[in-house]
């Protein structure tokens, strides 16, 4: 798989009903979808004995790996069951040359279907017998691999034994031993170079540990996304600043339909600090607040129950409401499970201190990782107002015949709360006191 691109390797033990007939099982939650890259997601509603079947799916680029290379599989899909709630692959076999049919359409316990992921989006298979040597084998050490929703996740053994947990620590121990580190960015050509602006704080932590900004559109350290946060100091360990999840434009509403200018027009206020020709959009919105004084607008969430976690209407959105029941901007689901998905499903974040001249940091040895992201996670954390909407928008030159218009429109949550978006957190003290 390796050698066709992939760079991420997971496992799947089959269930006998892991099959072409009955699907194959992703996972109870929606967290197969940070691993698995997919297309669009889409509506599939249907009707079956007269009941309707509320679902959605979204296309992979999967093939079968065999001896003879790579075989595209064209119809294969994730398929979302928001009722359950569940993932499931299908139609990886129709049209597929060369698919393992006979193993795919079997009932037999033990199967192994390997899953190569390639930073392009190619997901690669390959299925085993229980009776493989590969299986046999992998049989042997699978309780010493970690585990990421049902998927046995593979990175240990491509390290060649080194678990990137504790690699990920021991780099990070390094770096803080270091004390007080020049600003830098990893180059093009692989070596750091210095980096004088004063956002700087995540490319010196990504050179320390190696990792090139340009390789990949997150950059990673063995499967774990490694993000830095600015504090005041080493002991209480207080963010400076709440975390920007995603950045997503509205995907309906006045804003989308009729054009940012007119959104602001309507919904905006002029500058506060009385700058001529100038209308803002700004303030905190969340699911637990009332409208906001200046803008008559609150947040609040369609297609999602709070209580029971799970999507109720895959058509559902985060909208921007006005007290007369306008919708002001709106944010589907599945836009958002887009955005969402592209997080990885495992994330360290490093506390960091900033001096200057010239820029320096210093990395802390209190170290979060987080672990099993899901779209259903965030969901309830914007049902519960822990992510809010914190807009920046504005338009300049409104008495003008030319005016002109920022974007800005970003989720965010405070640090603190950062474990709500996961199924798994801890905190490692590497000085291990």
């Amino acid at each position: 798989m390796a050698s066709h691109g992939a760079v991420r390797f997971y496992a799947k033990r089959l269930a006998p009903n892991d099959n072409s007939k009955n699907q194959v099982y992703l996972g109870g939650d929606f967290g197969a979808l940070n691993i698995i890259p997919h297309g669009e997601i889409e509506d599939d509603v249907s009707t079956i004995a007269g009941s309707v079947r509320n679902r959605a799916k979204a296309k992979v680029n999967f093939f079968w790996l065999d001896d003879q290379g790579l075989a595209q599989a064209p119809d294969a899909q994730l398929i979302l069951y928001p009722k359950y709630p569940e993932v499931r692959v299908s139609g990886f076999l129709r049209g597929a040359v060369r698919a393992p049919k006979d193993l795919m359409r079997s009932r037999d316990e033990g199967r192994i279907l390997f899953f190569g992921i390639s930073p392009d989006g190619r997901v690669i298979g390959h299925v085993l017998a229980h009776s493989d040597p590969v299986v046999r084998a992998l049989d042997a050490i699978v309780d010493t691999l970690p585990l990421s929703g049902v998927f046995i996740d593979l990175e240990t053994v491509r390290q060649g034994g080194t678990n990137p947990k504790e690699a990920l620590l021991e780099a990070l121990r390094r770096i803080h031993s270091r004390g007080w580190i020049p600003s830098q960015k990893m180059g093009r050509t692989g070596v750091p170079e210095p980096y004088s602006a004063r956002n700087g704080g995540g490319y010196t932590l990504e050179a320390e540990l190696g990792i090139s900004p340009n390789g990949c559109a997150e950059p990673d350290f063995m499967g774990w996304e490694v993000k830095q946060y600015g504090v005041r100091d080493f002991t209480k360990f207080t963010a400076k600043s709440p975390v920007t999840l995603m950045t997503p434009e509205p995907t309906g509403g006045v804003y989308r339909d009729k054009g940012v200018e007119v959104f602001l027009r309507r919904f905006g206020y002029a500058d506060k600090a009385g700058k001529a020709g100038r209308i803002n959009f700004g303030g905190v919105y969340a699911n637990d607040r009332d409208f906001h004084a200046e803008t008559n607008l609150a947040l609040r969430m369609t297609g999602f129950d709070p209580a029971s976690g799970k999507i109720t209407d895959v058509d559902g959105a985060i909208v921007l409401v006005a007290r007369d029941d306008t919708i002001a901007a709106s944010w589907g689901f599945k836009e958002i499970m887009a955005h969402w998905n592209r997080k990885h499903a495992k994330a360290a974040y490093v506390p960091s201190l900033m001096r200057a001249p010239p820029p320096e940091y210093s990395y802390g040895p209190v170290v979060e990782m987080n672990q099993g992201t899901d779209v259903l996670l965030l969901l309830g954390a914007f049902a519960r107002g822990a992510v809010y909407y914190d807009p920046g928008i504005k338009l300049e030159n409104a008495d003008t015949g030319k005016p002109v218009t920022k974007r800005r429109s970003q989720f965010r949550v405070r640090h603190k709360l950062l474990p709500c978006l996961y199924s798994e957190t801890s905190i490692t003290n590497l000085l291990g006191n």
